[in-house]
């Protein structure tokens, strides 16, 4: 399977969950990935695993310099970007008045901000190139208003908007702009669910694996250029909402 061979894939939130399954499967399809994380040390043990074809790239996307200097840190090492999937994110749930405001900046800023600062950084390099793909990590919590997790699922909205709006904005210049919305995600993220709705999604089988993620990542990406999936929603079978 080479249906990527020659590209060069950024993943930013590499080191771990979806991310790190993206980037397995971006390998597994031929291409060269920049594993983009904070993680310095989890960063050089899954590049040693993974090969040559695997590239770390220290960055905190919460700083703004280090945010800003994505695109250049990634060309500094491949001299091109052909994917950028802006998987970085982090989660909040549970009752609004009862959610810290400076855990409600972080997330806003990293699963909002953050994506938006990177597609702004790098599609001038597509641009130029006249071709590229962005695929943006968002949630099945984007489509439907998730009462446990208004800010979480708000800003998965956002992203939504994102998406479509950017698809429509960049589409005359060769790049294509899609997401993908899981359901809950076997990941570090499900540490902050709420413990019952936790149980019963286990007890349930309402979880799917981050592989199962990245599956669909592949499947956007290898479409002829002609088509774009905007959107695609990953969902457990047994997951109702």
């Amino acid at each position: 399977m080479n249906e990527l061979n020659g590209k060069i894939a950024a993943v930013t939130g590499a080191a771990s969950g979806i991310g790190l399954a993206s980037t397995e499967a971006m390998l597994a399809a031929g291409a060269t990935v920049v594993l983009v994380d904070r993680d310095e040390k989890a960063l050089e043990t899954i590049c040693a695993r993974l090969g040559e074809r695997a590239i770390p790239l220290v960055i905190n996307l919460l700083d703004l310099d280090q945010c800003a200097g994505l695109l250049e840190g990634v060309l500094s090492k491949t001299g091109k970007l052909d994917i950028l999937h802006a998987n970085a994110g982090t989660y909040i749930g549970g009752d609004l008045m009862e959610t810290d405001l400076d855990a409600i900046d972080r997330m806003l800023n990293l699963n909002v901000n953050v994506v938006m600062k990177n597609v702004r950084n790098v599609i001038p390099h597509m641009i130029e190139r006249g071709t590229g793909d962005i695929v943006v990590t968002s949630s099945v919590a984007g489509h439907s208003a998730v009462q446990w997790e208004p800010v979480y699922s708000s800003s998965k909205w956002a992203m939504t908007c994102f998406v479509q709006t950017m698809r429509r904005q960049l589409l005359k210049n060769g790049v294509r702009v899609g997401s993908v919305s899981p359901g809950p995600v076997i990941s570090a993220l499900l540490a902050d669910w709420p413990e019952e709705n936790l149980r019963k999604a286990k007890e349930a089988g309402a979880l799917i694996e981050p592989k199962e993620v990245a599956d669909a990542i592949i499947f956007m990406l290898t479409r002829p250029r002609n088509v774009t999936i905007r959107d695609i929603v990953v969902l457990p079978s047994a997951f109702d909402i």
